[in-house]
């Protein structure tokens, strides 16, 4: 679950009083000192205007931006320690998806997908989700193979009712005039291949010919979620305006890990939405009420059909934000110190790792660098 832009972890998952008590004051000397990307080092430091609460028996610390995440508190491993070297969108995402700010290597999903293989071959073992068309910092090469085979790399689906382009054959197409079609392109890519056996390229067109065939007979089934019943669909919100775009996309997660998809990587907030340089109260507001209820409709839904012990869920972005202000209301890029959870797969639940300073711009203890 990949919040793009960088949600702020001092205003979700790391509450620190001290910096409400700072707030209007600037940074104290005896925090070491940072470079941001605006620069606004020396500004105001800025309140968090949440309320904040403790959560289910392990009392896991959430705010009021989170409250239907705050319901699955006991499932949650959150990690307040995390650090990363990218200051900007580019190299951040970079390296949150492939462990490098330098492009180049392979992504995580390829690094999973080229491991563990898949469990079923008429779906894709790599799928990308967005909530929306805009460019993703990097855009493809952020689910590519890198210098791996391009087979791993990442198949994108799209938001809405039809997230497989050109699923269905041509009308007055049947199986086999189609069947014949891909044989032939197949015959004539093979031909082409003998002499330039080190273009992997062309072992991955092969390959995603025979997929989109089988997909056409298998795939409609997977990504139909007409009949999936009314109270699954309220569970992630998908008959509310706000939430029914990144609930569709979790509920075809959930159903895509059902069917032995490998690795599912949902972006929320595609073209950097959470970046909230200003009008961090409307920018956050916003992005946590559409993810909110989706995300806490997937843990729930993994959880009760007895997926979430063999499906591990990260949630996180590819930085936090800093305590220092920014133009007033919002608050600049801060890969000093930030939180990522994880749910699932094996993870303890109801704990908290690690913690950044008193007002949390640095991760001061168990640090946990996102290449680790």
């Amino acid at each position: 679950l990949f919040m793009e832009g960088g949600p702020s972890s001092i205003d979700l998952f790391d509450p620190k009083p001290l910096l409400t008590r700072l707030a209007g004051q600037k940074l104290p000397s005896h925090f070491r000192p940072v470079i941001t990307p605006m620069g606004e080092t020396d500004a105001p430091l800025l309140a968090s205007r949440r309320r904040w609460a403790r959560h289910g028996s392990s009392g896991l610390w959430v705010s009021d931006w989170y409250p239907h995440v705050a319901g699955c508190a006991d499932d949650l491993a959150v990690i307040r320690s995390c650090w990363a070297n990218g200051l900007n969108h580019s190299a951040g995402v970079c390296q949150m998806n492939t462990g490098s700010p330098l492009a180049g290597r392979p992504s995580l999903g390829a690094w999973v997908s080229y491991g563990l293989g898949t469990e079923n071959q008429n779906l894709p073992a790599f799928v990308v989700i967005q909530d929306n068309a805009a460019q993703i910092a990097n855009g493809p090469r952020n689910w590519g193979a890198g210098f791996m085979p391009a087979i791993y790399q990442g198949t994108r689906f799209q938001a809405g009712p039809e997230p497989i382009a050109n699923l269905n054959p041509p009308p007055g197409i049947g199986a086999e005039q189609q069947r014949g079609r891909v044989e032939l392109l197949n015959h004539f890519n093979r031909q082409h291949q003998l002499t330039r056996a080190q273009q992997t390229e062309l072992d991955a067109r092969i390959a995603s010919y025979e997929l989109a065939f089988r997909m056409q007979a298998h795939a409609p089934e997977a990504v139909e979620i007409a009949n999936e019943t009314e109270e699954t669909r309220k569970l992630y919100g998908m008959d509310e305006r706000e939430t029914a775009v990144f609930g569709r996309n979790c509920l075809l997660a959930r159903r895509l890990v059902e069917r032995g998809v490998r690795f599912v990587q949902l972006y929320h907030g595609a073209g950097s939405k959470w970046d909230a340089h200003t009008k961090i109260e409307t920018n956050h507001g916003d992005n946590c009420r559409s993810s909110d209820k989706p995300i806490a409709g997937l843990l729930k839904d993994l959880k009760r059909r007895g997926l979430l012990e063999s499906t591990l869920v990260i949630w996180g972005g590819e930085f936090g934000r800093t305590p220092m202000s920014e133009k007033g209301d919002g608050r600049d890029h801060n890969p000093y110190g930030f939180t990522m959870w994880m749910a699932g797969g094996g993870v303890k639940g109801g704990q908290t790792i690690g913690e950044t300073d008193e007002i949390g711009l640095h991760a001061i203890r168990d640090r946990l660098h996102v290449h680790d």
